[in-house]
């Protein structure tokens, strides 16, 4: 990293974090040093095509891509008996600048006493972890040849090894896929690789299952790409239990397990009133008179030896609604006749007479 690079680091520290890009040509490819990465979040080109978490941010190396900004880096970092680490920003939120600045008698490779890295939207810092060495030594690292290893390999494979001539490296891929080709190499005394690099098998997921009484909203595949997504929805009268989305990821699985589809309940009462979200209604008046899944209904309870009434709510759990067992349902002459006294009308029993009945 050069001086001016540093000076533009810490100008951008004193300005505050990096304000979102709307632009790829106002995003440009590297912000602060080289930022090494392992993945990219999801590419975008506005908010609108993020979720409702995550906002189209500039992301160094990554151009414009799909990041939550909440999410922090690592901090505090381990202590160190080289160098001091410090922030240059409020927290170390996305896109916050930390400073790593050599102690007395270190001194960084690049001659500076000091380096910025940058949170990334993978959750970490940008760059390698800066080495400070002895003032006046060299530094063991950069005396030693080695072999070139391209941008393109060094963003797939992690790499076992240093690459210095006369040494094997091991490459493992980044994406979790197989290797195809060797995966260890031999740095010769030319400085070229024994052998070519290999490449990565490409990751697919497979096709989710289905959904009863639902519907998987996607083009049929027999395989989908990293980072396709599928929508799922549910036929009249079903609710959605589970994610709406999922997205396949680098490893070939998908971010969920899909959602089930579960159907709504009767209300079991016909001629007493129930409680639904608060308010208190008779069945006849609710739509097919029924609740979806999830929903609580309230009944209306006699106490067993006082003129008063006490609830009890149930569940509706995938068609499924059974009254409570204290509930009595009126009879036909009940209702016409002395509507007034119906359980579900008569007063409720206080805190006392309604704790007898447990």
């Amino acid at each position: 990293m050069d001086r001016a690079l540093l000076l533009l680091s810490l100008m951008w520290a004193l300005n505050g974090t990096v304000t979102p890009q709307t632009s790829t040509e106002s995003c440009p490819q590297r912000l602060v040093g080289h930022e090494r990465r392992r993945t990219c979040p999801r590419p975008c080109k506005a908010d609108q095509d993020c979720g409702n978490k995550r906002q189209c941010l500039c992301d160094g190396h990554c151009g414009l891509s799909c990041v939550a900004p909440g999410r922090t880096c690592p901090w505090p970092l381990p202590t160190r008996e080289d160098a001091v680490a410090r922030l240059l920003s409020p927290t170390p939120s996305f896109s916050a600048l930390l400073e790593l600045r050599c102690k007395p008698g270190f001194s960084l490779p690049s001659g500076l006493d000091a380096a910025i890295r940058r949170c990334q939207g993978d959750r970490q810092w940008s760059g390698d972890d800066p080495v400070c060495t002895e003032a006046g030594l060299p530094d063991p690292t950069a005396s030693s040849p080695t072999c070139p290893l391209p941008r393109e390999v060094t963003s797939t494979f992690a790499i076992e090894g240093d690459g210095a001539v006369g040494t094997a490296i091991r490459y493992s891929c980044l994406s979790g896929a197989d290797i195809v080709g060797s995966s260890e190499n031999f740095c010769q005394e030319n400085r070229t690789w024994q052998y070519p690099h290999p490449i990565c098998k490409k990751v697919y997921c497979e096709p989710p299952r289905e959904v009863a009484q639902g519907y998987v909203v996607a083009v049929q595949k027999t395989e989908y790409e990293v980072g396709f997504d599928i929508h799922y929805l549910c036929k009249k009268n079903f609710r959605l239990d589970g994610p709406q989305k999922v997205t396949c990821l680098g490893d070939g699985s998908w971010s969920a397990a899909p959602p089930y589809c579960r159907a709504r309940c009767l209300i079991p009462a016909e001629r007493s009133r129930v409680m639904i979200d608060g308010v208190k209604r008779w069945p006849f008046d609710i739509t097919d008179a029924m609740v979806p899944h999830g929903k609580n209904v309230t009944f209306f309870c006699k106490h067993p030896r006082k003129p008063c009434s006490f609830r009890a709510a149930q569940t509706c759990w995938n068609g499924e609604l059974q009254p409570p067992a204290c509930y009595l349902e009126p009879t036909w002459l009940q209702y016409k006749l002395f509507p007034h006294r119906l359980v579900s009308e008569i007063e409720a029993c206080d805190g006392a007479d309604e704790a007898e009945t447990f």
